[in-house]
């Protein structure tokens, strides 16, 4: 019956297209180009208060210290910010509005002690700008931080961190990235000079791979690209990987990386077909490994259409070698319910061969 719900949900996703401008064509396993290996999800997020979340990004988290101290945070694109247990039960709930893109690093220095610094962007009309808060890894508790204003529409977002500095990013439709710091000062956040890149259009997804100093950046109809991060550094854009609709079908969305066995990762939503091209980082160098579909398991559902994406390398709650967790456009059997799955990283690299 599951491979069935799957068949139906791939036809009804295929009518939906129908009705829009976009015609996104057969869905994860059935989609054409490199075919994709089938994994399951063990965990999924329940909202039991709202009946239409409106999800968009995860960024996960555990204590080095006790692994199974975990916690995911989750936006909703048109409330706030949730922070969800991993056994995708709802911990807090910050309404902070329409923020979009998430993501976190731990060990942020504060008058109050080491902090995890979480930020997400936020495109309330006419209140452009990026929400800041510290999450308190003693309690699990999340509080605001603070709200630092745009200029601009903010639409992806990530962070990073060089040597003992934080780095907020932020990508915008227009095809501009802006990197800045942040710090803690004496009435809160401090920010500073802004690094301007640009591509040639629409952004969303980034991530910074911290130890190779480098960003990288989802342009949705061409590619990824990557950019020295160094806020002195050049401001070129590699190519990484280009939209073919062999291996990845525009948009290209979320991006991640996960650490394993001594190598990195990059793994892409290629949110067009609802697959997940996976790269093995090797210097300079980008090598496609293959790529995955979410499908039904015996209990949760399968994923369609990801946002954003994040990875945890190494233990995290009850996954021993590290997780990602997915944003699911449509939560079956939950019409207009959006939610985000949780993936045993085993369970792609056994899927993946790798």
């Amino acid at each position: 019956m599951r491979a069935l719900g799957l068949i139906l949900t791939t036809i009804a996703l295929g009518l939906s297209a129908c009705a829009t401008s976009e015609d996104r064509g057969p869905q994860g396993m059935f989609a054409p180009g490199d075919p994709a290996r089938a994994v399951t999800a063990s965990i999924e997020t329940l909202v039991t208060t709202d009946p239409e979340v409106d999800a968009d990004d995860p960024a996960l988290w555990a204590d080095p210290r006790d692994p199974t101290r975990a916690v995911m945070f989750g936006t909703d694109k048109s409330d706030g910010l949730y922070v969800h247990n991993l056994d995708g039960s709802v911990r807090q709930f910050l309404p902070s509005g329409p923020v979009n893109n998430v993501d976190l690093r731990a060990d942020f220095p504060t008058a109050r002690g080491l902090r995890v610094l979480v930020a997400a962007s936020n495109d309330a009309p006419g209140a452009n700008g990026v929400n800041l808060y510290l999450f308190d890894p003693a309690t699990l508790t999340t509080a605001d931080y603070g709200f630092l204003p745009t200029t601009y529409e903010p639409y992806g977002f990530c962070m990073g961190r060089r040597d003992d500095g934080f780095y907020l990013v932020v990508t915008t439709k227009a095809g501009t990235v802006h990197q800045m710091s942040i710090a803690d000062g004496p009435q809160g956040p401090v920010i500073g000079p802004e690094r301007v890149l640009t591509l040639g259009s629409q952004l969303e997804g980034c991530v910074v791979h911290d130890a190779a100093d480098m960003l990288y950046v989802g342009e949705e109809d061409v590619g990824v690209w990557r950019f020295d991060f160094d806020p002195s550094g050049p401001t070129e854009a590699l190519e990484v990987a280009g939209v073919d609709r062999i291996r990845i079908k525009d948009d290209v969305e979320g991006l991640t990386i996960l650490q394993d066995r001594g190598v990195d990762y990059l793994i892409i939503s290629s949110q067009g077909d609802s697959t997940y091209p996976v790269y093995r980082i090797q210097g300079q160098r980008h090598f496609y490994v293959g790529r995955f579909a979410i499908v039904d398991g015996p209990t949760i559902d399968g994923v369609t259409q990801t946002d954003g994406l994040s990875a945890f390398s190494g233990p995290i709650g009850p996954f021993p070698e590290g997780a990602i967790a997915f944003h699911d456009h449509e939560d079956v059997p939950n019409p207009g319910q959006q939610n985000f799955k949780i993936v045993d990283w085993r369970v792609i690299r056994e899927a993946l061969g790798l």
